[in-house]
């Protein structure tokens, strides 16, 4: 692997702080987007791989020009959605059918789950 100086990337961009932002939107591209890289990548980390292209000229600052295309909630389809047959306005019935079936909680025992020893396993 080939050291990498800032001086070889700066012969491609005007500054540090382009060649920061190419170098972040480059590795953000290589990393977590899955492009594909230009150069062998010999097990170099996305960050190093970006600034490897920079100073070999294959990426220069046209890249922060790119727009990015992002996903809003109304370009999903509506057919994607599955469509609900229940009425909302209904309640929510959890079983009990009236009063009398719900566990009665003054009986559970207190004791066991106060000194820590409750009966999970």
């Amino acid at each position: 692997m080939a050291r990498i100086t800032v001086e070889d990337c700066l012969e491609n961009v005007e500054n540090r702080f382009e060649l920061v932002m190419v170098g972040s939107k480059r590795a953000r591209q290589l990393a977590v987007e899955g492009r594909a890289a230009l150069l062998d990548e010999e097990n170099d980390k996305p960050t190093v791989l970006a600034l490897r292209e920079i100073a070999e000229g294959l990426i220069d600052s046209s890249i922060l020009s790119v727009v990015e295309q992002e996903f809003t909630i109304d370009e999903i389809e509506e057919d994607s959605i599955p469509k609900e047959n229940s009425d909302v306005s209904e309640p929510l019935s959890l079983g009990h059918t009236d009063a009398s079936s719900q566990p009665n909680v003054d009986a559970l025992p207190v004791e066991p789950i106060l000194s820590g020893q409750g009966t999970a396993e």
